[in-house]
């Protein structure tokens, strides 16, 4: 009889320790985002807003108006092409470092450890300014070093007059920052990759990019595809970076779907319109999530 209650007491024992973390989560995320639902089928002015009252609802009004705004869908091709470019960016980049990690001695390999953990740990207000500092059009350093090329005169040159310059540079912090988790956890990944397999390779007779094509890639690449779909998920919301880069005043040129959203919501007061804008972005960072899930599902089933 006591085995039998062991065995049945056991499997509520997981979902005990996990409980505490699940309420934390739907107190913490689940009304804030009910409510947005909820606003986003409304209609609220400021009156509503400092006057208590209800806001009237209006139903599908304010999706119609923003599915029916080419500059929404603008903005939402803008969103994604970004998040391609620094995904694509942050991975190559991290690869390319974590490779280069694997290789050179303990020591070297200490430092540019150091060095990633001490980028990871700046914050995002802080590297902002750095950038914004580098790229300053008065006294930028960038400005400064191409000017000394020859043929190269960039003296007082604003790189966010042009948007493709200035976000060039805001796709430069992003993968900054990003850069040492995709470093980090490729690097792991690496080293789970059996050494006698490459030298096998080697041995007969298969190139270095043969060897990383046949025998590294598929042994890293579960880690590959989390990295490149958490990377995707995080740059889809990019907010920060472009608030600070543009000194809280970005022109329209420079509208993300986060920026899109806070915009319509706090500058314009069109509080229902940018809560309808924040839910689709949901729904599209949530369809995110099930692409990560069913590569990893699949990846698993491969493996």
């Amino acid at each position: 009889m006591s085995a039998d209650r062991g065995r049945r007491r056991r499997p509520l024992l997981p979902y005990l320790l996990i409980g505490p973390t699940v309420l934390a989560l739907v107190l913490v995320l689940g009304y804030p985002l009910v409510d947005m639902v909820v606003l986003s089928f409304q209609d609220m002015t400021r009156e509503q807003l400092f006057g208590g009252t209800s806001p009237p609802w209006a139903g599908l009004d304010q999706f119609r108006r923003i599915l029916g705004d080419g500059f929404f869908w603008t903005v939402v091709a803008r969103t994604v092409l970004f998040t391609a470019v620094c995904v694509a960016l942050t991975v190559l980049c991290g690869l390319f470092t974590a490779r280069l990690m694997h290789r050179v001695s303990p020591w070297v390999r200490a430092v540019i450890a150091g060095v990633l953990v001490t980028v990871w740990a700046m914050p995002v207000m802080v590297a902002s300014s750095v950038f914004r500092w580098l790229f300053d059009a008065d006294y930028g350093v960038v400005n400064w070093l191409l000017s000394n090329l020859p043929g190269v005169d960039l003296a007082r040159h604003n790189w966010f007059t042009n948007p493709w310059q200035g976000f060039t540079v805001i796709v430069a912090v992003v993968v900054w920052g990003s850069l040492p988790f995709a470093a980090i956890t490729l690097r792991a990944a690496l080293a789970q990759v059996p050494p006698e397999l490459e030298e096998s390779a080697v041995l007969d007779g298969a190139r270095s990019l043969q060897v990383f094509r046949h025998v590294t890639l598929p042994v890293i690449r579960p880690v590959l595809v989390m990295v490149t779909t958490l990377s995707a998920i995080w740059d889809f919301g990019v907010f920060n970076q472009i608030w600070l880069m543009r000194g809280g005043q970005p022109e329209r040129e420079y509208y993300l779907l986060g920026v899109y959203s806070f915009i319509e919501s706090f500058a314009v007061n069109r509080y229902s319109t940018g809560a309808a804008i924040a839910l689709v972005t949901v729904v599209l960072l949530l369809a995110g999530s099930v692409v990560h899930l069913r590569q990893m599902l699949r990846t698993g089933e491969i493996e």
